[in-house]
């Protein structure tokens, strides 16, 4: 068994039929708590640990799916350039929004993180939740932080956020798509973002500039923490 797991296409076929069954079971329910993202994760967690299956098995597999981060993030280059003119009206709160956005995530994970009295090395690990991981872990290194704290942190907040983005949008009556887009990028990043497209072009698009952005503002403001 434990040559079978070791072997890289394992953990990349329980990552495509985990995903391939997720998509299918939102589908046929169509629950926005059924997200494909969190179910998968689910049920690789449950087969993990009923087979005793070591993570750097699966890993060996799994990370051939995290190399393809980049170009799908890449990819929404594509729906930028549709809307372009819709950048341009809104060019400044977009820069202002992802700014305060980025800001407030890092200030609201401080006085979080001292209320409850956490340690520092947690505290710096918590600080990128709100971005992508391929910022998010090299900011983490850079604060002294846990990169597999951050990276739970960054799954939690892109599912949870691509779960309840609907809601919120719906109970503070959000109508127009650039701020939506906005909100859901700054806080849930590219998790968030596949909701974001799934409401809209031009919130999928605002969103995917809203990561670029609050990326790149939330490591420049940790570079003065």
């Amino acid at each position: 068994m434990l040559e079978l797991t070791g072997d890289p296409i394992f953990g990349f076929a329980l990552c495509i039929g985990t995903y391939s069954l997720a998509a299918a079971i939102k589908r046929r329910f169509n629950y926005t708590i059924l997200n494909p993202m969190l179910l998968s994760a689910l049920m690789i967690i449950v087969i993990l640990l009923a087979f005793k299956i070591p993570l750097k098995n699966f890993m060996a597999g799994g990370n051939f799916i995290a190399m393809f981060l980049t170009p799908a993030t890449a990819a929404l280059a594509v729906s930028m350039y549709h809307q372009l003119g819709a950048i341009k009206r809104n060019f400044i709160p977009i820069l202002v929004g992802s700014v305060v956005g980025a800001a407030s995530s890092i200030a609201s994970i401080i006085l979080l993180c001292r209320l409850f009295n956490l340690t520092p090395e947690v505290t710096a690990s918590l600080i990128p939740k709100s971005i992508t991981n391929a910022f998010a872990t090299k900011l983490a290194v850079q604060l002294g932080g846990i990169v597999p704290i951050t990276v739970a942190g960054v799954c939690v907040t892109g599912v949870s956020g691509s779960i309840l983005a609907p809601y919120f949008v719906k109970w503070f009556r959000v109508n127009d798509p650039v701020a939506t887009g906005l909100a859901i990028g700054a806080s849930s990043h590219i998790l968030g973002t596949s909701k974001a497209i799934e409401m809209g072009e031009v919130e999928g698009t605002i969103s995917g500039i809203a990561v670029g952005l609050c990326g790149l503002a939330t490591i420049i403001i940790g570079i003065f923490l």
